[in-house]
């Protein structure tokens, strides 16, 4: 039993307790904004409408900018919201993007949505380039003169069943850097190959990448960095090389294709494929080639460049229709095209031609091709992407996040993971 003493020092002890809790604070304020169609796909004379629901259901007013995937944005609107809830509506008048991003009134908070209308009728901005084939069979002519040597180095793996290697193989200007798996007791003419290739920045190649040489029975798995750098440094040293001679190296040489510095990437990836097939282990029949981003430019590439590739997984793909502002509309990811007064620089427009997506699509040589889209990709806008997908004349299919911008959501991811193996089944299985 408590004394009345014992009893008032708990309560006062308590109160002191409760007294020092904080107030509990108002939830975070949140936007939500998406289509009155779940796949958010309409056809030329539709409307669509988009549904603004605001986690704070006292918000009287959002503002809207709509634009067309980022392009020609319209003054912003204001609208109006019952309950925390509104709707705005947009005619759609032709193949494209209808971007809305909503914000609440004196706050950063916003939330975004696209409504695509007729998609798959969205076509490059420009034809290809009478000369595309003879520059890039000039340039790999140039790069066969140079000895498919390389050198490896095995380096620690937790794969179980699969040695892995540093990787360097000499290509013209810098070498082909990356890591390199193999299953163990690999046999002759018995393993498919792939390929995986970067995203933007400056980095090492990834060892990860090799533990899919335990993948569907054993795979030839090369992981390349971007840039022919050297694997394994401190993250220092590629800080250093991005702010120094890798800074912005997205544009050296727009204007130039002789010098553009996609040129010497791009035949990095038909080196790094000298080099898977001429492994011994190689099936002798089977190339994929796997990035995202600037990897899937150079999946595209890749795949147009090297009549070796079998198939290419391209998610959220970058470099897709860079003279879109030809015809009006936005261009892909890095704008190679520069605008000064509305007029776009006639040899950077000419130039981006031969490294473009649009173009590498028509020439694709593979016998299929998996790519995914983010409807509100503010990097790699849809409308850029789809104008590659059209163009692409081999088998293909598409994953749609239509709420995702860039990055490879789970379901993307699986969806590439799984095209690539079904790939490899097909081959194994003579299809």
């Amino acid at each position: 039993m408590f004394s009345r003493r014992s009893l008032l020092a708990l309560t006062l002890a308590s109160s002191s307790v409760f007294a020092q809790q904080p107030a509990a604070k108002a939830p975070a304020l949140t936007l939500k904004v998406v289509t009155d169609r779940a796949d958010a796909i309409y056809h030329a004379g539709d409307t669509a409408t988009f549904q603004i629901e605001s986690s704070d259901a006292s918000l009287t007013t959002v503002s809207a900018n709509v634009s067309e995937d980022g392009w020609k944005p319209q003054p912003a609107q204001n609208v109006s919201l019952t309950q925390g809830k509104g709707t705005l509506s947009v005619k759609l008048t032709k193949p494209g993007f209808t971007l809305v991003r909503i914000t609440a009134p004196k706050t950063t908070v916003s939330a975004m949505a696209s409504a695509a209308c007729d998609p798959a009728e969205i076509k490059p901005s420009l034809p290809v380039p009478d000369d595309f084939d003879s520059f890039w069979s000039a340039q790999k002519a140039a790069l066969a003169k140079v000895p498919v040597k390389f050198a490896l180095t095995q380096v620690a793996t937790q794969a179980k069943t699969a040695d892995a290697f540093d990787a360097q193989i000499d290509c013209l200007g810098a070498p082909v850097s990356g890591y390199y798996g193999r299953p163990k007791d690999a046999k002759a003419k018995s393993h498919p190959a792939i390929l995986f290739v970067h995203g933007a920045g400056v980095g090492g190649s990834n060892l990860g990448s090799t533990y899919w040489a335990e993948k569907e029975g054993g795979m030839l798995a090369l992981d390349i960095n971007a840039h022919g750098l050297p694997n394994g440094k401190p993250a220092e040293f590629y800080k250093e090389q991005e702010k120094g001679a890798l800074k912005d190296y997205r544009y050296v040489g727009r204007s130039d294709r002789e010098t553009n510095y996609f040129k010497g990437m791009f035949l990095r990836l038909v080196r790094a494929i000298d080099f898977l097939t001429a492994q011994p282990e190689w099936d002798g029949k089977t190339v994929i080639v796997y990035g995202s981003s600037q990897g899937g430019f150079q999946a595209f590439a890749a795949g147009a460049l090297d009549e070796r590739v079998t198939y290419i997984c391209a998610g959220v793909p970058a470099g897709c229709d860079h003279t879109g502002i030809s015809v009006d509309r936005i261009n892909g990811w890095p704008k190679l095209v520069t605008i000064t007064d509305g007029k776009p620089n006639e040899a950077e427009l000419q130039t981006a031609r031969y490294f473009d997506n649009v173009n590498f699509a028509q020439r694709c040589h593979a016998k299929g091709a998996a790519v995914t889209v983010g409807f509100i990709d503010t990097v790699c806008p849809p409308t850029s992407v789809y104008a590659a997908y059209n163009a692409l004349t081999v088998p293909k299919q598409i994953h749609i996040d239509t709420l995702s911008g860039h990055t490879s959501t789970p379901g993307a991811s699986k969806f590439m993971q799984e095209a690539a193996f079904a790939h490899v089944r097909e081959m194994k299985a003579g299809r």
